[in-house]
């Protein structure tokens, strides 16, 4: 297994071969990467006195900033490993997963981030803090009887370069431990199925916290390009930031599309744009078409947290429709079709997508069981349900069959319906997806009353008291009972299809 230190290599390297070539870019500032070099060294000490090494999990809450970036490389520097905290999370989402996660300490950024790392580090049990300022880590004031974790978190992620949670069918997300080797895999990949180089610049306005925010800057430092970092997705910022020149590819997701189609209008894509990466779920074929249109270089992806992001890739010189199908596997990633029993089903037969090759994960942290159920036989069962055809192009037909994929964040309604349940005037509940042409798909809740013809005003403000926003139902429908086939399992699909038409019950704003 590759160390983590030597991922640091690759910034090592790039810093003596090109080291005045820019790294990062932030509005009117740039980093060379002989500075990014220094300076995650320099952090790296800073890491050293807080007692930080090899194995050790470091989680944060920091946005889009200059401070993101000097960090991950920091950590790389002393063999620790990186968990990244959805900035969307409540405090009581965020403790469960660094207590899961056995994070030795929390990193900050000050802002409104860091306002909430002080809630987040107290309900993970006293966890340490640390401030980023001026580039440089302190430590703030001991936060009381905190026990550093046992060997059990440090020897499951030693040698790990990222621990990125993501949701599972239970309602609790499991920690996918990533190697430095599966990010080179990746990076390697890509850059090969793509044709990047050092000459070129990545947009990165997806959050670096997401598998997919963190890959560009992983896969930029190996090529040698360099990464124009904005805070957050701003449709104006964003194509401003196109028709500059300098931006040759850029990742976004359908309802980000959608709204730099609306702050550009009819105006041609810039010539400069090569790629646009678009992924967290599929798109409409009606916004492909119109952005196919407008020229823009369209590479529809499919990827997964458990592969290091990018699983599967539309060349944008494939123009021919329809425009969200025929994905290439990366070089290396092998691609199959599944039935029931496992066997390889033929060309054009639908079933579930099973991925191989270096990018995957070594497992879930503390999940032995759900490991070897998703790796089971060294594929990935990825739950997802797709085609290939004679020429081995991918067709995604549907995500797992529970999950929700709202403007690229991933809801699971286990999660959803665990909140509904505790609310006392709630029997049992069942959240599915409705289609959104904004966000692709918004959740929707139906539920049963403790007793009958029970009326209950309040259950949008109960889930935002203890859910992240973009995981709160669109809808809150009352139903006598929840359809169940003969074993007694909920019927989401007949659900689903009744939200299709549904328009009763009542709807949390925004």
């Amino acid at each position: 297994m590759m160390s983590a230190n030597e991922t640091v290599s690759w910034l090592a390297e790039r810093a003596a071969r090109d080291p005045a070539r820019v790294a990062l870019r932030f509005g009117s500032s740039s980093v060379r990467y002989d500075e990014l070099h220094r300076e995650a060294r320099a952090l790296g000490s800073d890491l050293a006195r807080l007692d930080i090494g090899p194995g050790d999990v470091v989680a944060t809450r920091i946005d889009n900033g200059e401070a993101f970036p000097r960090l991950l490389w920091a950590l790389a520097e002393r063999g620790a490993v990186l968990l990244p905290l959805n900035l969307r999370l409540r405090s009581e989402e965020a403790a469960y997963i660094v207590a899961d996660a056995g994070a030795c300490l929390l990193v900050d950024a000050g802002g409104e981030a860091g306002e909430g790392a002080a809630q987040v580090a107290a309900r993970a049990g006293h966890l340490p803090r640390a401030r980023m300022r001026d580039l440089r880590l302190e430590a703030l004031p001991p936060a009381g009887d905190f026990r550093r974790p046992g060997p059990r978190a440090r020897d499951e992620a030693q040698g790990a370069l990222a621990l990125i949670y993501t949701s599972g069918t239970t309602g609790r997300p499991k920690g996918a431990i990533l190697t430095p080797a599966a990010f080179r895999a990746s990076a390697r990949a890509s850059a090969s199925l793509l044709g990047t180089g050092p000459d070129d610049c990545w947009l990165a306005c997806m959050p670096l916290f997401h598998v997919g925010g963190l890959s560009i800057l992983l896969r930029a430092a190996l090529a040698g390009s360099s990464v124009e970092v904005q805070q957050g997705f701003d449709a104006g910022a964003v194509a401003a930031a196109l028709e500059s020149g300098t931006v040759t590819g850029v990742s976004l997701v359908a309802t980000m599309l959608r709204r730099l189609l609306e702050a550009r209008g009819e105006r041609p894509a810039p010539e400069t744009l090569r790629w646009l990466l678009l992924g967290g779920g599929p798109a409409p074929a009606e916004l492909l078409e119109r952005a196919h249109a407008l020229g823009y270089p369209l590479a529809p992806t499919y990827g997964l947290t458990e592969a290091a992001s990018q699983v599967a890739t539309r060349l944008p010189e494939d123009t021919a429709p329809p425009l969200g199908e025929r994905l290439q596997p990366l070089p290396g990633t092998e691609i199959k079709i599944a039935g029931a029993a496992g066997e390889r089903l033929p060309a054009g037969r639908a079933g579930e997508i099973w991925v191989r090759g270096e990018t995957l994960m070594l497992g879930y942290l503390g999940q032995p069981e759900a490991t070897a159920r998703a790796l089971e036989g060294g594929w990935l069962h990825t739950g997802d349900l797709g085609t290939l055809d004679a020429q081995g192009g991918l067709a995604v037909l549907d995500r797992r069959d529970d999950l929700i994929v709202s403007g690229g964040e991933n809801i699971y309604p286990a999660e959803v319906e665990a909140v509904l349940a505790e609310h006392p005037g709630v029997l049992e509940a069942a959240v599915v997806a409705e289609p959104d042409p904004e966000y692709g798909a918004r959740p929707v809740a139906w539920w049963v009353a403790r007793e009958p013809g029970g009326e209950i005003d309040d259950l949008a403000e109960y889930c935002r008291a203890r859910l992240a926003g973009y995981k709160v139902p669109r809808r809150f429908v009352a139903i006598h009972a929840l359809p169940r086939n003969a074993a007694g399992k909920v019927l989401r699909r007949e659900l689903r299809g009744r939200s299709s038409g549904e328009n009763g019950g009542s709807e949390a704003p925004g």
